[in-house]
């Protein structure tokens, strides 16, 4: 890889570990601008003892990156896991909340529970774990970046898997984000069980398959 190593992304790790929290867990989500598809969220508990190397906001990395960070991620961490927060969970709670929701769910399914968290944002939901919410923390921790690699990773192989079924939004290429190629396929044949009714699709049409 061609990424570069920083440490300084372990600062809120470190400080943390010396004062004796030992299951720290990064929590980050993506696809809350998507047209389609679910939000996913990553919860990862890094080791104490080990660094791993060029770990830092999904966004930055190229694709070949981010698959190759998950791998060392995923084989180095103490803990992962990728929770979905799907469309009628979008639509009942609305994004923000179903984001929230969502990484409420990787919290859930640690076994034992993390002793603190790391949160990308602003904002996160009523905790009895130590919370501390950081704007842009996939790029400022390390655990918050490992979460962001992990969930961009996970839900953009399932955009491209859902496009070899419905190969007429680009979802192979925008992964669900709103793009012109997006919203022409929206046009022409309508909205699928896939797409969030609750965001403006500038179509009411049902999906029409070409193929039957």
């Amino acid at each position: 890889m061609t990424v570069s190593p920083s440490l300084d992304n372990y600062q809120y790790e470190n400080k943390l570990w010396s004062e004796g929290f030992e299951r720290v867990m990064g929590l980050d989500e993506v696809g809350r601008g998507c047209l389609a598809g679910p939000v996913a969220a990553a919860g990862v508990i890094l080791k104490p003892d080990s660094h791993p190397e060029g770990i830092k906001d999904s966004k930055q990395l190229t694709e070949k990156e981010r698959d190759e960070l998950a791998k060392v991620i995923k084989n180095d961490a103490l803990f992962w896991i990728v929770k979905l927060g799907n469309t009628a969970e979008i639509a009942k709670h609305n994004i923000l909340w179903a984001s929230l929701l969502t990484m409420q769910k990787c919290i859930d399914a640690a076994d034992p529970q993390p002793d603190y968290l790391l949160v990308d944002g602003n904002k996160f939901l009523d905790s009895l774990i130590p919370v501390h919410c950081l704007v842009k923390g996939d790029s400022r921790s390390a655990s918050i970046g490992a979460a962001s690699i992990l969930a961009k990773v996970y839900r953009d192989n399932l955009m491209r898997k859902l496009h070899k079924e419905y190969p007429y939004y680009g979802w192979d290429t925008n992964v669900g984000y709103p793009t012109k190629r997006h919203y022409e396929g929206l046009n022409k044949y309508g909205y699928t069980s896939h797409h969030r009714r609750s965001f403006n699709l500038r179509t009411d049409k049902p999906f029409v398959n070409p193929s039957k």
